[in-house]
């Protein structure tokens, strides 16, 4: 017996797949590329979960005192690093911070005032962590907001994001 919906050819000669991996699998693949398999079983460390909190409360105040080079100090500094946003992949610190400094420092831009909220916070190990949230930044024109996930890790100079992955949320429609 074959399963029909991961080999289907549906008109126009397009395969299909099966179902859509779960997003927690996709997230904890995520995790052991970042760098090893997850203590399944293991008691998260004690203080860990308020420590992944600092990484982000040290994001909001690094970004809202216009500190961009302080904000990215939070990221892996690898090429390992990953950001995925829309369909666009940035793979690097430095590629990260280009992307930041094109969207909120280039000429006639505003970074604006970040915060987060709805932050949930995982633990997943000793040393692998995953955060997810809402984010919004208001401007004085505009206000940006709309989901993240991350995948954090602890080096010996603490906590890292190894692997961001943000969606912008659509700008409101004007009323008719």
């Amino acid at each position: 017996m074959t399963n029909s919906s991961a080999s289907a050819t549906p008109p126009g000669g397009r395969r299909t797949r099966g179902p859509a991996l779960p997003a927690v699998v996709v997230l904890a693949l995520a995790a052991l590329a970042a760098g090893g398999a997850p203590a399944f079983g293991a008691a998260p460390p004690a203080g860990a979960d308020r420590e992944v909190r600092a990484v982000l409360e040290e994001q909001a105040k690094a970004w809202n005192a216009g500190k961009l080079e302080r904000f990215m100090d939070t990221y892996w500094d690898s090429d390992e690093l990953t950001f995925f946003s829309g369909d666009v992949v940035n793979r690097g610190r430095k590629a990260v911070l280009e992307r930041y400094r094109k969207r909120y420092q280039a000429r006639g831009q505003e970074m604006g005032r970040l915060t987060f909220s709805e932050l949930e916070v995982s633990v997943l190990s000793a040393d692998r962590a995953l955060a997810r949230g809402r984010w919004r930044v208001v401007k004085s024109k505009e206000t940006l907001g709309g989901l993240f996930t991350l995948v954090l890790r602890k080096f010996p100079e603490g906590w890292k994001i190894v692997h961001d992955h943000t969606s912008a949320a659509e700008p409101p429609k004007p009323r008719p």
